[in-house]
Formats: C-alpha cells, structure tokens, sequence
C-alpha cells in the first residue's frame, strides 16, 4: 500500500483521466497523497499539444523523477523518446491504456519500469473515479478523431475514433449525479464526429442525457466544424432542453480558406459562420467559443487579415489563441516555419482584438438577473455559471452546487460579476 499523488494537465479529458487513474489507485488498495512531498510515487497526467505546454511539462517531469514516477497521458505515446531523455526510470501510461493503471504502479514500487503505451479494450466509461471537482462530473464520451491535421499530436496520442455507447454514457451520468454532481461535461478529443463509427451521433447522446429526470445542467464540449454539415441542425434543436448550457466550443484555427485546407482541417470558413448564425438565430444569448492559431507555416499577412475579419464578424466570447508550433511526427512541422517575431506580432493582434470583443459582450450581461449555478471556488470570489455558461463572480458566501438568482452589476474580459439577488 502506497501514497500516490497523481496531477494532470491540458484538456478536461486529460482531468477525467486522471480522476480514473485516481479512482483505480483507491480501488487498488492505495491512498491518494495531497502533495508530491508527502508521496512514495507520483504520477503526472501530461498534454503535449502545444510546445510551451510541451515544454511546461519537461520540466515537471524532472522536478518530480526524484521518486518513483509514471509519466502518463499524450506526452509519452506522441513522444516517448523525449521523456526517456529526461528519465529512463520513469513508467509509461499512455491514454488509452488506463486498464494497465495498477500494473504500472506495482511494477514502478518494485523499482520496475513497465511501459503501457498500447491502446486497451477497456472503456473509460464506468470506471470508479476521485472527481477533482466534487460538483462536475466529467464524462468521455469517446477516445480518438477521425481528423488528420497536419499541426496536431492528438491524433497520435488518442488514435481512431472510438466512441462509448449511449446506454453507458447514460449510465455514468446518472452515477454522477447520485454522487452530487449538479453540472455534466461531456467531453471526448472531438464530440463533433462523436457515433460516427456506432451509427449515432452527438444529437442524438445529448438529447438522451437531457431526457434524465434530475436537476443538473450539461455541458457539450469542443467539436470540430468539419461534421457540422451532417448534424447541425439536429444539434442546435438539442439546445432546446433547459438543462444544455447555451455554449459551443467550435474552434475555427483561421479565417482563411487557403491555410485550413492546408492545415487539413476538412471545413471551410463558411461552415463555421452557418453554424454560428443558427445557434444564435434559435437562441437570443448564446455563448461561443472559438480556438485560433496564428503563424501556421503557409498563413500570409493577407491570411492573417481574413481571420481578423472572421473574428470581428462571428464575435467569440472566447478565444483560445495559439502561436503556431511544430510537435515532432506531425506534417507542418516539417515546413518552411515563419519568423517568431513575426508570428509573435500576430499573436498579439489577435489577443488585443479578442480582449476588447470579450469585454464588450461581456458588458452587455450587466442589469441581467437570473439563476447561477455555482461551481468553483477562485481567489477573485465563488465562480458559476448562467445558462449560456458565461462565468459569473460573486463574493458573498455560498456553497459550490448551489444554484442562486444573481444579478450582474459589471463585468471584465474574463467574467462577468454579480451580487446575489435572492
């Protein structure tokens, strides 16, 4: 028996990896350990799609290789030499092989590297888990894409699609709920071609989970616009329910036609715009996110301007922006790249632009009144969210899973903030 601690970076299914890592740690006899200080093994749950984050997590892994170490997630399936690099002591875990989880950990106790990089037949769903947020159950609903951009390690990492059947998915929402979630995110590498390979689809799942009688909220995560086309329009009809957050992740990457087929990214700027005007035509306040990279290798200067236009036209109230940079094994990497100064320029452009189109929709919340589901605890104050899944402040005092009627009385360009109305 061991004190493990286990951390995870990246996307939220990275997190829901590493609350069934935990899980499977508890299950297994072990305790989970507050603090790497305190542990006899650590585990680290790493993202590898940007080259900061990349980087970020190189120097993780050396802080904590002192002690027994399994270095799990994207990083070490897309680069597994350059984790041996810095420790070649560490064990492997790679994302899709949670199944191994308690063979990696007895073997790496023993002072045995074992390295679990092949993909199991085990389904992340149903698995016991330690929730990192005791009021969000996060649920994969599939593993993988059906995507081959030549800028992302994704594909990688995760692999094909493999999509979890609705039975289940319904089943583990409804274990999260009974446990004390108020709020669902369903969330896989991509939710857009979400079925594709079981014969259903993304509509289809979230108008089944609206279907369970508890009070709780959903929240759909990212999908890529290139599947809209084929279930746009049931989607947006899905939103009906009061239970689905008003929010769309869809990340376009740019504004220009030319670079996404070179990015192949399979949709065109249009197909964003389309699904953009129906979700905001059905619904008054609707909330959109968008994902933005600039300085991938072809992108001009005329390019760059078009995803100026793009942005002032569809008006996100979100963007996450990314400076391109080249992952070892994917296409791009291998191209003529753009001056980082350059690129560096861009970048901040864009990061103005975004700022002030933020703020701006964010102040048109001020004078609204309305319920706030309550969801996690911040320096600033109590965070929540509405129903389009804008990020609501607070001061006072309230428990997270409480849901409040609030009224917002400023806002800022991450937020918008309330004074409890009730």
């Amino acid at each position: 028996m061991a004190k493990i601690f286990v951390e995870a970076y990246g996307c939220s299914a990275s997190f829901a990896d590493s609350e069934m890592i935990s899980g499977l740690i508890v299950n297994g006899g072990h305790t989970l350990a507050k603090d790497s200080s305190e542990s006899d093994l650590n585990i680290v749950v790493t993202c590898s799609v940007k080259d900061s984050t990349a980087n970020k997590m190189m120097h993780r892994i050396r802080s904590l290789k002192s002690k027994p170490l399994v270095v799990a997630g994207c990083l070490p399936k897309a680069e597994k030499n350059t984790v041996e690099k810095i420790t070649e002591k560490a064990s492997l875990l790679g994302p899709n092989s949670l199944g191994k989880t308690l063979q990696v950990i007895d073997s790496t106790l023993r002072g045995i590297r074992h390295v679990a990089l092949e993909d199991s037949d085990l389904s992340k769903v149903g698995l016991p888990k330690i929730r990192l947020n005791p009021v969000v159950g996060i649920v994969e609903i599939a593993s993988g894409c059906m995507s081959e951009c030549t800028f992302c390690q994704t594909k990688l990492s995760k692999g094909d699609l493999t999509s979890y059947r609705i039975g289940d998915i319904v089943r583990q929402v409804e274990t999260e709920i009974s446990e004390g979630c108020k709020e669902i995110w369903l969330t896989s590498t991509d939710n857009g071609c979400y079925g594709f390979d079981i014969d259903t689809d993304l509509p289809t799942l979230v108008k089944t989970v609206s279907e369970i009688p508890q009070d709780f909220m959903i929240r759909v995560g990212m999908m890529n616009p290139m599947y809209m086309p084929r279930i746009k329009e049931e989607l947006i009809k899905s939103y009906d329910s009061d239970k689905v957050y008003k929010f769309l992740h869809i990340p376009v990457q740019s504004g220009s036609d030319k670079v996404l087929n070179d990015m192949k990214r399979g949709h065109t700027v249009k197909t964003v715009r389309e699904v953009i005007k129906k979700a905001k035509e059905r619904f008054t306040d609707f909330t959109i996110s968008t994902d933005v990279i600039v300085g991938f290798p072809s992108e001009t200067r005329k390019d760059f301007e078009k995803t100026i236009e793009l942005i002032n036209e569809i008006r996100p109230d979100m963007v996450n922006l990314s400076k391109y940079s080249a992952r070892p094994g994917t296409e791009a990497a291998e191209w003529d790249q753009i001056e980082a100064s350059e690129v560096k320029s861009r970048s901040k452009i864009i990061f103005d632009l975004t700022n002030k189109i933020s703020l701006e929709n964010n102040q048109k919340w001020i004078g609204w009144k309305g319920k706030v589901l309550f969801d996690e605890e911040t320096n600033d104050g109590i965070k929540g969210r509405n129903f389009a899944y804008k990020p609501v402040v607070v001061k006072e005092e309230i428990k997270i899973g409480q849901t409040r009627t609030v009224k917002i009385v400023n806002a800022t360009t991450r937020s918008i903030l309330g004074k409890i109305a009730s």
